[in-house]
Parts: C-alpha cells; sequence; structure tokens
C-alpha cells in the first residue's frame, strides 16, 4: 500500500501560486487584437491568466488567437466588461501605467516595487495592473482610480514600448517578486488589510456630499478638491478599519447638521 502525502513547502509553493490568479491585467480599450494577443503570451509566460479587457474597440479574433502563440486559453477566458470600474471592482490594490505626471504628482512605483507589491497584496485580494490605450494611455479620471502609478524607466532617446513589451516587463517583475517570496520561510503579510476600490469611492462619494451640503465646495465648480483629496488618502493608504472611523465621523457630521 502506497502512502500519498504532500510536503508542507510543496504545499505552500501550491496556495503561493494561487496568489498569481489575483492578479488581473487590465487593458483599456485596446485597438488591436494582434496586441490582445501578444499580452496573452507575455502574461502566460509569466504565469498569469487573468486577462480583463476594458470595451474593447475590437472584440479578439483570429489574429489575437495567432499571436497568443499557444496562450490562446489566457484569450478564452478573458472578461471583457464595460468600464475600468467593473475590472477593478473587488481589488484592493489598483496600479495605472503612466509617465511621470508634473500638474498633479502621484505615488510612483518603478517596475520591480510594483511587482513586489501585487505580490504582497496579491496574498490576501486581488490586484489589477492597468494597462491604457495604445496611442494615449489612460485618462486622468482613469488614474485617479489608482492607488499608484507606476513609470518604465526606459531610454529617454528612444522610449518606444508597445502594448505587449510594457506588459511583459511588469509581469517579468511580479514573477520574480512571487519566486522570491516562495523562497522565503516565513512570509511578511499585512495584518490589517486593506480596503477594496469599491469602499474608496463610496467614501470619496460620502465625502465630497459631505463637503457640497457643508458650503466647503461649490457643485457647479468644485475645483481640484476632491482630485487633491484623492491624492492625500491614496498617498496615505488607510487600512480597512481606518476608512471605517473615517465613514463614521461623516455620517457623524451629517446626523448632527441634520439635527441642528
Amino acid at each position: 500500500m502506497s502512502c500519498i502525502y504532500v510536503s508542507m513547502h510543496e504545499l505552500s509553493h501550491r496556495l503561493s501560486g494561487r496568489m498569481l490568479q489575483n492578479i488581473r491585467i487590465v487593458l483599456v480599450e485596446t485597438s488591436h487584437t494582434g496586441n490582445m494577443g501578444s499580452v496573452a503570451r507575455a502574461m502566460k509566460t509569466m504565469g498569469l491568466t487573468n486577462l480583463y479587457l476594458v470595451n474593447p474597440l475590437v472584440k479578439p479574433d483570429s489574429q489575437a488567437i495567432s499571436l497568443a502563440a499557444g496562450a490562446s486559453d489566457v484569450i478564452g477566458a478573458a472578461k471583457i466588461v464595460d468600464s475600468l470600474d467593473e475590472a477593478i471592482a473587488g481589488c484592493s490594490l489598483v496600479v495605472g501605467t503612466s509617465a511621470r505626471s508634473r500638474t498633479l504628482p502621484w505615488p510612483m512605483l518603478d517596475a520591480r516595487e510594483c511587482g513586489v507589491k501585487c505580490v504582497e497584496e496579491g496574498m490576501q485580494a486581488p490586484v489589477a495592473i492597468v494597462f491604457g490605450r495604445e496611442r494615449v494611455g489612460l485618462t486622468n479620471d482613469e488614474l485617479q482610480k489608482c492607488h499608484y502609478h507606476v513609470a518604465i524607466p526606459a531610454n529617454p532617446d528612444y522610449s518606444s514600448l508597445n502594448l505587449a513589451m510594457a506588459v511583459q516587463i511588469l509581469a517579468y517583475e511580479v514573477r520574480m517578486a512571487f519566486l522570491q517570496s516562495d523562497r522565503a520561510e516565513q512570509p511578511q503579510y499585512e495584518e490589517s488589510p486593506y480596503p477594496l476600490v469599491d469602499d474608496l469611492e463610496r467614501f470619496y462619494q460620502h465625502l465630497e456630499q459631505m463637503m457640497i451640503g457643508s458650503g466647503f465646495i461649490r457643485q457647479a465648480n468644485p475645483g481640484q478638491v476632491m482630485s487633491k483629496l484623492r491624492r492625500l488618502y491614496t498617498r496615505a493608504r488607510p487600512e480597512r478599519d481606518e476608512l471605517n472611523i473615517l465613514r463614521g465621523m461623516l455620517s457623524s457630521f451629517e446626523k448632527k447638521r441634520g439635527s441642528d
């Protein structure tokens, strides 16, 4: 009678391998199906399979399958959604690819830091790495939905990276961080979970309503106040319990104002 068992190391490897399934690659309004296939190939070589297509201008076709070159299963399982909000729903971390902004600086990561942070938080909840349109990237509104921006420090004299190249670089860094954490005997996890993006959006809506109701900002001309507050809270990254305290404070102020 043979004895079948799984070592603790192998079990840990399997569990951490599932973590890679928590990492979403999100493509916004992709215009070329060949890019979808090339991205799928770049993902699968690094162990990533969770692809989201936000309002693609064309649906995946035979060219996408052809350029996927063995990663057609990633294309076949891709989730097609209408908005970025749908693609990042349920995520605790969202990283948007962007050049460094001079007008509204946002918390930035380099490619290596992006890989490490995605792996750390992917142990607990889904995370998303968001790539914009081939020609114009992500809009300011889309970038403000991201906790961090990541910029690839390409040669400034020739920084022409196509979509699949950019995905390949970040997917590689995710895999390197994953392999490093898998080798660690006692990986460090965050003790307090971060709120999901859905909860953060509800908080921002609540905060904006309170500021309008109190007269702090004018609904017709809010200016940059909400953008700067989003940047403030994004930089602070409140944990779930801290966000609950902030929501409770807003509700308390709301009740007090209503009783006056």
